[in-house]
């Protein structure tokens, strides 16, 4: 076994001591969702309520709860019930003497940032000439809870792709480089992927606060441009998180720099090493806590197996980039005998973490198989699985090519004609990585299985 690859090892298996030093998160349920109110939804009262009492399924933050009346689309106060718990919100109402009241409700989910929404109606006395329900047919006509705008959603979908992919270009490419490849510091190509990454991934997450703000509030497109939403957004936990993020992107740009700057020899370096592997630590976390993994009954194994699972990602994908675009492209017998020989194993390893913590994420999530066949989520999960699967294909046609071409290749000092066939397989390969993270942007949006 190589060092680089004993290397890669040891970091997989020191992972839970790593996410134990920056504590594990606590247990929470899916999606936050409404139990109960009082007034109940519907209820017919005598007088007007002075306040709307709101109970959910678990803790919020009220700066993520927004109660809006229906007629004038006013912001009513909230607040935790005196002698409450965290869970349960207090609106103050200006109820009509006679008519019907109407508020629409949406809350933000603490841990990966999901809005659900819903509405009430009370009715107090006789109902009101032309108030909000009326009767057509024998049909009640009534204002629609709020939704996320589709174009709003289809944009957060997109800067989450974008996001991922860059934190596995950047993450992935320093870790060829040091692991693997250190004179390819020096190559414009890789400066270029890693360049392209830590750009895309810091515009990526500066345009998702905006973005989430605008699917929280149920805005649309421009709202995510307001700094007004912005704002809103860096109030709340999830917002918090997102800011973290930014702010280690923006610390990745001293990393990359002294890259950039010492080329081969700081690849080497044990100092430059330590803190790329922070930066790298820091991006890996970040994002794993916007997402599914806290689901379940052991949350703290989620985070764990998550961000196995997205380490495991970043080095697979980002080697391949530098391996299809970089490396490949010089056709050099010293660099092909061992930079490939060494990213197949590295990737070897990397699918087997993938795999593993993948099987631990979809039980902590889906947890069932009828969740698995007859929930978006789930359906989803297969579709990543078997876009996967073919990703495996791939991969698997390239170590073949590795254990018997690679040889040859070599001898013939980077034939194009005998590298070829590697160069195919592995950017199918590289076009079905793409396909997997779209998947996975979506999974980031869905409700969970379970």
């Amino acid at each position: 076994m190589t060092p680089p690859l004993r290397r890669t090892l040891l970091l997989l298996l020191l992972t839970p001591l790593l996410y134990a030093l920056v504590g594990a998160p606590q247990a929470a349920s899916a999606h936050t969702e409404l139990v109960s109110s009082s007034p109940e939804d519907g209820a017919e009262l005598t007088r007007a309520p002075d306040h709307l009492t709101l109970t959910f399924d678990e803790a919020v933050d009220l700066t993520g709860v927004r109660v809006m009346t229906v007629d004038g689309g006013d912001r009513l106060p909230v607040s935790h019930a005196p002698g409450g718990d965290e869970d349960t919100v207090r609106v103050a109402l200006a109820a009509p003497e006679h008519g019907e009241l109407a508020v629409v409700w949406s809350v933000v989910d603490e841990e990966d940032g999901h809005a659900s929404s819903g509405r009430i109606a009370l009715t107090v006395g006789a109902p009101a000439v032309g108030a909000a329900a009326t009767k057509t047919g024998g049909d009640e006509t009534v204002a629609a809870a709020p939704v996320p705008s589709p174009s709003v959603r289809k944009a957060l979908v997109a800067a989450r792709w974008t996001g991922y992919l860059a934190l596995a270009l950047f993450v992935g490419g320093l870790a060829f480089l040091a692991l693997l490849w250190p004179r390819g510091a020096d190559v414009p190509r890789a400066r270029a992927l890693l360049v392209l990454g830590w750009a895309a991934g810091l515009l990526a997450t500066v345009a998702t606060i905006g973005l989430q703000g605008a699917y929280t509030s149920f805005g649309g497109p421009r709202d995510a441009l307001r700094p007004a939403t912005y704002a809103e957004v860096l109030a709340t936990e999830p917002g918090v998180v997102l800011a973290a993020r930014g702010l280690l992107w923006v610390l990745a740009a001293v990393v990359l720099g002294a890259l950039l700057q010492g080329g081969a020899r700081t690849s080497r370096s044990p100092g430059w090493r330590v803190g790329a592997l922070a930066v790298t630590f820091g991006l890996l976390r970040t994002t794993g806590m916007t997402g599914h993994n806290s689901e379940g009954g052991e949350p703290s194994w989620g985070a764990v197996a998550d961000f196995v699972h997205l380490l495991g990602a970043s080095l697979w994908i980002g080697g391949l980039a530098l391996l299809a675009l970089a490396v490949l492209p010089r056709r050099r017998a010293a660099e092909l005998a061992a930079v490939v020989s060494g990213y197949s194993r590295l990737a070897a390893v990397s699918v087997t973490a993938i795999v593993g913590a993948g099987l631990v994420l979809a039980w902590q999530v889906v947890g069932s198989y009828d969740a698995l066949l007859h929930t978006s989520y789930g359906q989803l999960l297969l579709v990543k699985t078997g876009v996967l699967g073919c990703v495996l294909l791939a991969a698997y046609a390239s170590r073949q090519w590795v254990r018997t071409r690679l040889d040859l290749a070599v001898l013939l000092r980077g034939d194009a004609a005998t590298v070829r066939p590697f160069g195919y397989s592995v950017a199918v390969e590289t076009g079905l990585v793409l396909v997997v993270l779209a998947v996975t942007s979506l999974l980031v949006t869905a409700d969970p299985g379970r």
